[in-house]
């Protein structure tokens, strides 16, 4: 599966092959980068809004918030979250990911009302849904609103993926996007086993190409997108992929990288495989079955919820 291309760094070999996504809310970081899309989720936006680039974003929702009634904190939590989102939109060409509460993962109806309370926020700057991939975690009930949501026309990116289960059930609900989590993956075999792998051997790497290979063996339309990389090993591993939504600090090295970069993944290339039929009681049991996804799954959520609890304290902070 050569198809080698000589060109000036490994980032501008990756580029020819899949779409580079910046894993950032660094607007200096994409200004430099150049990536078509933007993923977000609460421990970037709660970064971003500790930097000056976000100070007047920041005064701007607490003088709003203070003149809401209900829950101000989460309201103006959305509201930051928003503009966070909508100053990486004014610098990328493509999509920008902005994550429903983390609180809300196992309450479908409440992540559908969140979501379209969110693209209403967006249009409310003038940016359109074909802008904003609405991003929620891929629990059976996440799912079940990211269905909802896309026959509304609002596209959704389906995080914290660790198994195929997962990424079998998002198919079947026509979710646009998923981001199956590399590093996360890796960083749980390498405790259980004590050891560390090379790229090809890698769990995470493997992981995202298992369910690469499903989505071109059944024509499935749903963009992969490998998330959550600790080298760029990894991202060489998986070049070819949809997308890869990547680290300033790995596309940086990536952009430094010279060599050639071999294609790893084709649509064109893939191994039949049979059709699974994914209802919840399936899905349900491949999790209970699998320790690291569901261990992961669970950890991504609280770890989500914490910064998102650390978000709404300075909003606490600032409003008193």
């Amino acid at each position: 599966m050569g198809d080698e291309i000589q060109m000036s760094s490994k980032l501008d070999q990756l580029r020819s092959m899949t779409t580079v996504v910046a894993d950032t809310g660094d607007i200096e970081a994409v200004r430099r980068l150049k990536p078509v899309d933007c993923t977000t989720n609460p421990s970037i936006v709660l970064k971003a809004l500790e930097s000056p680039d976000f100070a007047e974003a920041m005064t701007e929702a607490v003088a709003w918030g203070a003149k809401q009634s209900g829950d101000r904190e989460q309201q103006i939590a959305d509201r930051l979250a928003v503009s966070v989102g909508a100053a990486l939109a004014g610098l990328v060409p493509g999509r920008v990911s902005t994550e429903v509460d983390a609180d809300l993962s196992f309450d479908t109806e409440a992540s559908i009302a969140s979501a379209r309370k969110m693209i209403q926020a967006y249009a409310d700057r003038g940016i359109g849904r074909e802008r904003i991939l609405v991003k929620l975690a891929a629990t059976w009930e996440g799912i079940r609103a990211a269905e909802v949501l896309q026959k509304d026309g609002i596209d959704c990116n389906l995080t914290l993926i660790f198994a195929k289960a997962q990424a079998i059930a998002c198919a079947d609900a026509g979710v646009f996007l998923i981001s199956p989590f590399v590093g996360r993956i890796t960083d749980w075999y390498s405790k259980a086993q004590n050891r560390t792998f090379t790229p090809d051997e890698d769990p995470g790497v493997q992981s995202v190409r298992e369910i690469y290979n499903y989505y071109k063996a059944h024509g499935i339309k749903t963009v992969v997108m490998g998330a959550s990389f600790r080298s760029t090993g990894q991202l060489e591993a998986l070049a070819g992929c949809d997308r890869l939504t990547i680290s300033p600090a790995l596309l940086q090295q990536l952009g430094e990288a010279e060599g050639t970069l071999a294609r790893k993944l084709s649509p064109e290339s893939f191994t039949a495989e049979p059709k699974v039929k994914m209802d919840e009681r399936a899905f349900r049991w491949a999790m209970n079955e699998d320790p690291m996804a569901t261990e992961m799954l669970a950890s991504g959520i609280r770890g989500f919820a914490k910064d998102l609890g650390k978000l709404r304290d300075i909003v606490r902070q600032k409003l008193a």
